[in-house]
């Protein structure tokens, strides 16, 4: 199960993505029984927001996100056109903005970022269910 949506960078980007991501979801549970708890749909929103807000704001041109089942996680994949891999900042309370990737990192259960032969590509792995433990990260290496 997938789903890809090319986005011209511009205006209402950010909450087109967020929309079919939020679709894209319903549509796995609904046609093909998979849970989806609440918090991986907010969660799987906030993550596609901060990564093509990143892309839009950094890199010039398209952004194309990808959607996928992998297991029982929904992988995000954002590509863009600047090959600079996004670095996260250390921990600054007084730092105003400029935490998405600090917040991603954190909410997802893997994290890699990689140059293509164009651009880079984020990908975020997002559990579906919710751990019966109650962690909400637990981030392994694609």
């Amino acid at each position: 199960m997938s789903t890809a949506v090319a986005l011209d960078g511009e205006g209402g980007c950010i909450a087109e993505a967020r929309g079919h991501a939020a679709r894209f979801l319903t549509r796995v549970q609904a046609e093909h029984g998979l849970p989806v708890s609440a918090r991986a749909m907010d969660l799987t929103q906030l993550v596609v927001s901060e990564l093509v807000t990143n892309a839009c704001k950094y890199a010039p041109g398209p952004v194309l996100v990808d959607l996928r089942i992998v297991g029982a996680l929904v992988e995000v994949a954002v590509w863009d056109s600047d090959p600079a891999l996004p670095v996260a900042r250390a921990a600054d309370p007084g730092r105003v903005g400029q935490h998405g990737l600090e917040i991603v990192m954190a909410v997802v259960q893997a994290f890699e970022a990689r140059r293509e032969p164009v651009g880079k590509r984020i990908t975020a792995r997002i559990a579906l269910a919710d751990d019966p433990g109650g962690s909400v990260s637990g981030r392994t290496p694609l």
